[in-house]
């Protein structure tokens, strides 16, 4: 049995539609040609693709698994025309780029626009994502992670190691004081992750609750947060003591509204954990001019950061 392409294509226009008329539209088709092309693959499959309801379509189990595999088709044949396409001595075409919301949004997209600058010839795509993406499927060319990826078929290196510090605002300390050593923060107001949210880097990420007390042992927390971002406004609005990565507060230094705002690194002395970032991609880009160059160009700029590089 041979399955046809055209109809292949029609039938992935159609899930991506979500209907026959907007897959015809999309294609140049009349609605009843996509209709036609849809039953002429169920037929030669002898299976139903679709379950027809009056709010729209939805996948049967076949048509679910045949998707899966035309999406991976489309993905494959995608990464072939940039590899084709891509120019050695200028990189060029879309390279999209995924990591996490709080990375992404408050280091990294400060600045891409020196890169877009540098490579005028590559669209930046970028996805903020705390849930990672498939980048085999394609669902993103490269990937930033703080957790690194257990799949063969990717490569990933270390770009940068950063430390989660604990810090409070000048106009919290103004306010309480600073905690000279672990056992005073029983007296203080100490801010925590909730469940839920972003993808924690490390495996206790509320260790701060449990400094100067026995194993087992926690302070209440005065506010519990899921969103780094929003962790990071508490602490600057002197609500709270909380821990925040290195590679943010550096991105916020000299940035306050006003001095109380600023964030200051509480008992420096002590060892709080180390982050690895990881950059991540398949296998088949391995020789792509733009993955090369990006992960260059996020070297140097952790370099000026005052972050730990790693040489690659």
């Amino acid at each position: 049995m041979r399955m046809d392409w055209d109809k292949l294509r029609t039938f992935y226009s159609v899930v991506q539609a979500g209907s026959f008329t907007q897959a015809g539209e999309n294609l140049s088709l009349s609605q009843s040609a996509v209709s036609r092309q849809i039953l002429g693959l169920e037929e030669s499959l002898n299976v139903s693709l679709f379950h027809r309801h009056q709010r729209g379509l939805v996948m049967t189990e076949q048509g679910e698994i045949l998707y899966n595999a035309v999406k991976e088709i489309y993905a494959k044949l995608a990464m072939t025309e940039s590899l084709i396409v891509e120019n050695k001595d200028q990189p060029r075409g879309t390279l999209k780029i995924t990591t996490t919301v709080a990375f992404g949004a408050l280091w990294l997209v400060p600045h891409l626009d020196d890169f877009m600058a540098l490579y005028p010839d590559i669209q930046v795509d970028l996805i903020l994502d705390d849930r990672e993406l498939d980048l085999t499927r394609r669902e993103a060319d490269v990937g930033i992670r703080i957790i690194p990826s257990r799949s063969p078929e990717l490569i990933q290196r270390k770009i940068m190691s950063y430390g989660l510090h604990i810090y409070a605002s000048q106009g919290y300390l103004k306010k309480r004081g600073a905690p000279k050593k672990l056992q005073d923060f029983k007296s203080h107001a100490l801010i925590s992750f909730s469940q839920g949210g972003e993808i924690h880097p490390v495996e206790d990420v509320n260790w701060i609750l449990n400094l100067g007390l026995p194993r087992g042992h926690f302070h209440e927390p005065y506010l519990s947060i899921n969103d780094i971002q929003g962790m990071m406004i508490a602490i600057q609005k002197g609500i709270g003591i909380g821990v925040l990565p290195e590679y943010l507060v550096s991105t916020l230094k000299n940035k306050a509204e006003n001095s109380d705002e600023e964030l200051i690194r509480l008992l420096p002395e002590i060892t709080t954990p180390q982050v690895q970032a990881y950059y991540v991609y398949p296998e088949e880009l391995r020789n792509s001019k733009r993955i090369s160059v990006f992960r260059d160009f996020l070297i140097s700029k952790i370099s000026e950061s005052n972050l730990m590089s790693i040489s690659l």
